[in-house]
């Protein structure tokens, strides 16, 4: 039996308790209750044109078909699969498990020739595998991704006016503010997010080659394209490619998969920012009871939370772009290369879903240290040179750059009252020098 101790992923081992809820959209099971779905809503649809084999089903039992999918346990996805010990074909053995449920309902067999019918695997994974994507995002990922995104927002706000030193290059540079600095992390998600909301969730739906020949060869009367594009975007709510191959071919697909690793990318960014502010010590860390930093170091709180995130979101990218690389690519009208890849969706969004719990958690115990930000910026009055150069250039005093430059690169460290001494030696107006007086680390903070 699978149990955290015995699964060979970590998503379903150790991180099982984080990734539970994926297991509704990308599990086997729901991989079947998908393609259910898809196969029940397709009879509905036929039903509804109506084909003139349809025409006298009972349309009050509409509700009884879809609770086929709505009510599908495990017990009903393993009897697929033993379906599918015999076809060796999964699609094919849900067509046979719903050919049962009719029956069991009562329902006459000649309607059930109508499930399935012109239709090829890939119009029923290429349906199921990105309305299990849509779903999945919109229920599980995005809430968490929402909730990690108002942690920093927050920060945002409750942090815009401590003044803080800014490292170019890993040295001291023009002080910025903490807020400002989690508002730029804020801008970067807010903006990705924007986009993964415009990401298409494609799906084909054409026939065995995507020309719907079967469909039309049988009722050449019935306008196909239209009740495909209708079944898959009414119907199913996601877009309809066409024209197509056998398959989807997965561009707008791989859109979606850049678009969630450049969230993951940004988010790595920010784990690493963090992780050096809190070895910078502008950032303590709540210490939780029980919690060992080390087995040998009884003194460590380690950033263990925003390395756990940083290493499941860099696995996540990993597949995420190998999806996003492999999948357009198909030997002519098909090949089996995306079958076995498709199957791998979930785990790149698992990656990201623990990587996100990790960040939540070591975000809410972060705390200011802002007596050691101060220290910084009063330790690092080298800062407040490119201030004092650019009045001066407005002043029209010779060489100031070149004058200030001097000043700093001796090696010597430069003290606020060095500073001041350079201040009073200046040969400017008064009024000039009480303006670069009120420069200090901690107010030369721009807009």
């Amino acid at each position: 039996m699978l149990s955290p101790l015995t699964a060979v992923s970590p998503v379903d081992g150790r991180y099982q308790s984080k990734t539970a809820k994926l297991g509704e959209y990308f599990s086997e099971y729901a991989l079947i209750r998908y393609r259910v779905r898809v196969e029940i809503e397709y009879f509905i649809a036929l039903c509804e044109i109506p084909l003139p084999q349809l025409g006298g089903f009972d349309r009050s039992r509409f509700g009884a078909l879809r609770d086929i999918y709505r009510n599908l346990s495990t017990d009903d996805a393993q009897a697929v699969k033993e379906i599918e010990r015999t076809t060796n074909h999964d699609v094919k053995a849900v067509e046979y498990f719903i050919k049962k449920k009719f029956a069991a309902l009562g329902i006459d067999a000649r309607y059930g020739e109508f499930v399935h019918f012109g239709l090829t695997s890939q119009d029923i994974n290429n349906t199921s595998v990105p309305l299990s994507l849509k779903e999945g995002i919109a229920d599980v990922y995005l809430p968490l991704l929402d909730e990690v995104y108002g942690v920093i927002r927050g920060f945002e706000d409750e942090w815009k006016d401590i003044p803080m030193l800014a490292h170019t290059h890993g040295q001291p540079a023009s002080p910025t503010r903490l807020g400002k600095e989690f508002g730029v992390f804020a801008a970067r998600l807010a903006e990705q997010r924007r986009q993964l909301l415009e990401c298409a969730y494609p799906a084909k739906f054409g026939g065995a080659t995507g020309n719907m020949n079967a469909h039309h060869v049988a009722y050449p009367n019935v306008d196909w394209k239209t009740f495909g594009d209708r079944f898959v975007e009414k119907t199913l709510g996601l877009k309809h490619s066409w024209p197509t191959t056998q398959i989807e071919h997965y561009d707008n697909l791989a859109a979606l998969f850049d678009c969630l690793a450049r969230i993951n990318t940004i988010l790595i960014d920010l784990s690493r920012d963090i992780w050096t502010y809190i070895s910078m010590e502008y950032f303590r860390q709540r210490v939780v009871a029980g919690e060992v930093g080390s087995s040998a170091m009884p003194h460590k709180v380690n950033p263990i939370d925003f390395e756990n995130a940083e290493g499941n979101l860099g696995v996540a990218n990993a597949v995420y772009r190998h999806l996003a690389e492999k999948l357009p690519i198909s030997r002519m009208q098909r090949d089996l290369t995306d079958s076995t890849v498709l199957r791998n969706v979930g785990v790149p969004i698992a990656h990201s879903v623990i990587a996100l719990e990790s960040l939540k958690k070591g975000l809410g115990k972060l705390i200011l240290n802002e007596g050691k930000i101060a220290a910084d910026l009063e330790n690092n009055w080298a800062v407040v040179a490119e201030a004092i150069q650019t009045i001066l250039r407005r002043e029209g005093y010779p060489n100031p750059y070149e004058t200030l430059k001097a000043l700093t690169r001796t090696g010597e460290g430069v003290s606020r009252e060095t500073i001041a001494k350079f201040i009073d030696g200046l040969e400017v107006r008064e009024s000039v020098k009480e303006e670069l007086r009120a420069i200090t680390p901690s107010t030369y903070t721009g807009l």
